[in-house]
């Protein structure tokens, strides 16, 4: 079957399921880490976006999450690349960052980008699904993030291949015990088990499965500055954040 064909089919299966589940299927070979860790089966993370400025450098993360939106940290590139492969960047017309995210606690690390143009949904390029605000995700749930951050803290180039790491979810009050104060419910960390997300993966996502489909449950935020693997990152919780990003859709 051609990959023409199977775009097709997938189209009509997105018109129907909605989100959350790839064309490629995903193979996760154990649960090695973004940092030395594991390539992703080419285009079997059709939601993950790398935001770039400066010609094609690699900043950060960001996940689609409808035809025409985007969500990543409060803090984001110039332009966003769709797909695994190398790809024209889609120009920037609007920028919403969460009005109440703090620079000094980290909280609210959310932005939405409102595409010029709708992106082509296709085997390789389609959207995650997003929680319900009332949706639980429990501690020791293993979800995976993916990301072209450093493989090193050390290192000064990212990966031209698309990383993905298994890790387990914490409960806040675990997460507590690494952070302390600086932990707040509109975050949620995972990791802590010799997997770590790293610098360039901020914006991106953490995704678990629920009924089947990937479902975005964090926006990678924060973490150790030299990206330990034994020590769990922080990210933004999405259902937290699903009633302030359902108002900016409807507005916009």
């Amino acid at each position: 079957m051609s990959l023409r064909m199977v775009s097709a089919l997938y189209l009509g299966f997105l018109k129907t399921c909605g989100c959350g589940v790839p064309a490629i299927t995903p193979v996760i070979r154990g649960y090695n880490r973004i940092v030395n860790g594991e390539p992703a089966v080419p285009g079997s993370w059709p939601w993950q976006v790398s935001l770039q400025r400066y010609g094609n450098f690699h900043f950060c993360g960001g996940s689609l999450i409808s035809e025409q939106w985007v969500v990543t940290a409060a803090h984001s590139g110039l332009s966003v690349c769709l797909g695994l492969s190398a790809c024209p960047a889609l120009p920037l017309p609007q920028v919403f960052k969460n009005p109440k995210y703090s620079a000094l606690t980290i909280r609210n690390d959310i932005t939405l980008i409102k595409l010029a143009t709708p992106a082509q949904l296709n085997a390789r390029v389609a959207p995650v699904c997003l929680p319900q605000a009332t949706d639980d995700f429990p501690g020791g749930m293993t979800c995976v993030t993916t990301g072209w951050g450093l493989l090193n803290s050390k290192d000064e180039n990212t990966p031209a291949i698309l990383q993905q790491a298994a890790l387990p979810l914490l409960t806040n009050a675990q997460c507590k015990e690494y952070w302390g104060f600086r932990i707040y419910n509109v975050m949620v960390c995972a990791g802590a088990d010799g997997s770590s997300s790293c610098m360039g993966d901020s914006g991106g996502p953490l995704v678990c499965q629920k009924d089947g489909a990937w479902t975005l449950v964090g926006i990678v935020s924060w973490g150790s500055s030299t990206c330990s693997t034994s020590t769990p990152g922080v990210y933004a919780r999405v259902t937290e954040l699903r009633e302030w990003i359902d108002s900016v859709v409807a507005a916009n």
